[in-house]
């Protein structure tokens, strides 16, 4: 079984680290400041740990990157390029800036021709980056129920040992994997974010995710 590094203290990183333990993984959370993963610790059930940057990346076989989008490069410079080769990261990161919504339309702060994984992949290129979980809430990206149907989680990356990986992770979490092609989707994939949250903001309805009906 995969030994998992959670980096970020935020509500996403708590719920991706909760199901992971309840798939029994071994799990270590990490963030800048310790203590305020310590509540966490406290309740978690499992195999379950906290600490620094440095300890997640040495103890992972698989990285979350769980962070805010705009501390996403900040974090990456911190596990540092060599100590993240050959490392699955799950990327799930969206570059939402902090200005207001429009009509619930939030605003991104990359550019639709260069994507944040990009940039992220290019501080690492040795690291294994797969884009998932960056289009449905916090509260649904575990074992998500709409009565029988599967929801679509969109992947890219470079590798493709690593998103065979995600996928059949995705799959545990209740998920459709499916694989939009290399780094540079994720110019698509991210916006997706933008459409997932217009109901919310608007009308406050959250329990909903996307899927990508085919006939291939």
């Amino acid at each position: 079984m995969m030994k998992v590094s959670v980096l970020g203290s935020g509500p996403v990183g708590e719920a991706l680290a909760n199901g992971f333990l309840q798939l029994k993984y071994d799990v270590l959370r990490a963030g800048r400041y310790l203590e305020k993963l310590e509540p966490w610790l406290a309740e978690a059930s499992g195999s379950a740990f906290i600490g620094s940057i440095d300890e997640a990346v040495v103890f992972a076989d698989l990285i979350v990157l769980a962070v805010a989008g705009v501390g996403a490069e900040d974090t990456i410079l911190l596990c540092g390029s060599q100590s993240l080769a050959g490392k699955i990261v799950i990327d799930v990161t969206n570059p939402i800036d902090s200005r207001s919504p429009t009509e619930g339309v939030v605003r991104l702060f990359s550019d639709h021709n260069y994507s944040l994984m990009e940039r992220l992949q290019s501080m690492a290129p040795e690291a294994h980056f797969v884009k998932a979980f960056s289009c449905v809430g916090k509260e649904l990206m575990i074992c998500p129920d709409f009565g029988g149907q599967i929801p679509t989680m969109f992947i890219c990356g470079n590798n493709v040992e690593a998103k065979v990986q995600v996928a059949a992770i995705l799959k545990e979490f209740g998920w459709d994997a499916l694989d939009m092609g290399l780094v540079e989707s994720a110019r698509a994939i991210e916006p997706l974010c933008m459409l997932w949250c217009l109901p919310g903001l608007r009308e406050q309805k959250w329990g909903h995710a996307l899927k990508l009906l085919r006939k291939w």
